[in-house]
């Protein structure tokens, strides 16, 4: 019997894993998805790393050898020495994926902090110690697609940093990524700068577009458009990108060397248990995509994924929704717009319960030390 993750490769696009933890790394349970499932890469966040850590004993030993050497850490420089391993680790275990596609895929995303989110030079200086502490070519350091986030995207772009552009719900917001992303390249360019090694993503969020305009599409009475509009607008976001990636100003940069920044499709669970559980992932399948699906919509796929190249059917249909909810006095750019400073919340608000956790985690192993 077929593997219908192993099938989406034959449409072009990449499983990525929303997931990582020590656990997983310790018990060759990343090996096995890159082997069995032909899994390509791995996203973390804030939320991910907290639940990862707040439990449990995966990480008591480093933890211990660290306070040994120095107990008055703090809880934030602690986090990120454990982050960086786990990281590393994982990029190693996919580095042979990393090599046999000639860095198109292998890649493994850390984020800067979701505090400097509104901090362009913040930004830069974290992701560039990030990237360095990390010290693998497949790592991708991921900034958030705030206003303040797209010049210090140019910026890494510029200095030859693998980037994951993260929060991306707006089609507007997603050409000004692209657009950071190519003046990146032009800038390294015109340094004299090789741009061969560079490699994006950019990460636009599907299921919480439902999730916010189901909710005003409900006060209007109107049940046709529920479900549909994270997807109808990832269909015209792929239009753009092909637009955009098919033009003359990119295809300069390709004889350089340059890639796609690939879209990848994040947040694809199942938020309303009435919508089938792989819906989107099912909907999103084409040609230069990335889909970062967590684990239990990973097993569901597994299960009874049914492949095909779905992405540019009924655009029409697409541009007719679309069109519907803005005659109904839905904003979609201001549901955008609130989806991101939201996402940015919900990114700080688990950074600093996970800070809290070890924290806790740390006075728990002073106390054996």
């Amino acid at each position: 019997m077929k593997n219908p993750l192993i099938e989406l490769e034959k449409f072009g696009q990449s499983v990525w894993l929303d997931n990582i933890s020590r656990d997983m790394l310790i018990k060759g349970e990343l090996k096995k998805l890159r082997d069995e499932d032909g899994l390509k890469g791995v996203t973390s966040n804030p939320s991910i790393f907290q639940k990862a850590m707040g439990s449990g004993h995966a990480y008591d030993e480093q933890i211990k050898e660290i306070l040994s050497v120095n107990p008055d850490i703090s809880a934030g420089d602690l986090f990120e020495i454990l982050a960086v391993k786990d990281i590393q680790d994982a990029t190693d275990v996919l580095r042979v994926v990393y090599d046999k596609t000639k860095g198109y895929d292998g890649y493994v995303s850390i984020e800067v902090s979701p505090e400097l989110a509104y901090e362009t030079e913040g930004t830069i200086a974290e992701a560039t110690k990030l990237h360095h502490k990390v010290g693998r070519p497949n790592v991708m350091i991921k900034i958030p697609a705030t206003q303040e986030g797209l010049p210090a995207i140019r910026k890494m772009i510029s200095e030859g940093v693998c980037i994951n552009v993260t929060l991306i719900f707006s089609p507007t917001v997603y050409e000004q990524v692209v657009e950071a992303y190519i003046s990146g390249l032009e800038d390294r360019v015109k340094k004299g700068k090789s741009i061969k090694d560079i490699a994006s993503v950019a990460s636009f969020f599907i299921s919480r577009i439902d999730s916010a305009v189901d909710k005003e599409l409900m006060a209007k009475s109107n049940k046709d458009l529920q479900g549909k509009i994270a997807i109808a607008n990832a269909k015209l976001v792929y239009q753009k990108a092909k637009e955009i990636f098919g033009s003359k100003r990119f295809k300069e940069l390709e004889k350089a060397g340059a890639k796609k920044q690939r879209l990848l499709w994040a947040s694809t669970s199942t938020k309303n248990p009435e919508y089938p559980d792989v819906l989107y992932v099912e909907e999103l399948i084409g040609r230069d995509t990335v889909n970062t699906i967590p684990p239990a919509t990973l097993i569901a796929y597994r299960d009874h994924g049914n492949p095909a190249d779905r992405i540019e059917t009924d655009l029409e249909t697409a541009k007719t929704q679309m069109k519907k909810i803005a005659d109904l006095g839905i904003n979609f750019e201001a549901v955008a717009k609130k989806l991101t400073d939201d996402g940015v919340v919900l990114f700080a608000d688990a950074f600093k319960e996970l800070i809290k956790a070890i924290e806790k985690k740390k006075g728990e192993v002073l106390q054996t030390v």
